[in-house]
């Protein structure tokens, strides 16, 4: 399983234009709640997805944000300045968030309902704004897997993560060594 490390990096396994967008997820409203109720947003308190509510034009805004961070990551992932018109993209999208409120019934917390495509995108911004306008953006990375294009957040104690996931390329690069040794 992919870790991103981040809910706002967490998005660019959405899709992506070009070759990627068959692996578009944002194309349809009703993708939307299933997607964040696994997303990384949702650690320590479930979402219901029936609880998730989006418009054509949020979709599009997400799909916008998603599309602006695969420019954004792989520059802070090389050491770079991300493009100034992408930081506005990404600064405009900052907002309310979801809510968290006392369930009721449960007294647990949960979502307060409903949570809309408007508000996941300002969670994502301000992710996103925590990463790119702290330290915290040296320890962006692009998988060293020959083939993978896939930035994380390395949060590694040593700061020192090289794979998208060990069970993927990290596994891919042990077992292409291996054979080089033996070969």
């Amino acid at each position: 399983m992919f870790d991103a490390g981040s809910f706002a990096l967490e998005l660019l396994v959405t899709g992506a234009p070009g070759r990627f967008s068959v692996y578009e997820v944002f194309d349809k409203v009703e993708n939307l709640g299933p997607w964040i109720a696994e997303s990384r947003m949702t650690i320590g308190i479930p979402l219901d997805p029936a609880d998730v509510v989006a418009t054509d034009e949020e979709m599009r805004a997400l799909r916008e944000f998603r599309n602006t961070l695969w420019r954004v990551a792989p520059a802070l992932a090389a050491g770079d300045q991300p493009a100034p018109e992408d930081l506005v993209v990404i600064n405009e999208a900052v907002g309310a968030p979801p809510r968290i409120a006392i369930d009721t019934k449960t007294g647990r917390t949960t979502w307060a309902p409903p949570v809309t495509g408007t508000q996941i995108l300002a969670a994502a911004a301000r992710d996103a704004v925590g990463i790119i306008g702290t330290d915290l953006r040296e320890r962006v990375r692009q998988c060293q897997g020959s083939r993978c294009l896939l930035t994380f957040l390395d949060t590694s104690r040593p700061g020192n993560r090289r794979w998208c996931s060990m069970q993927r390329c990290g596994n891919r690069h042990k077992v292409g060594a291996y054979r080089e040794r033996k070969g």
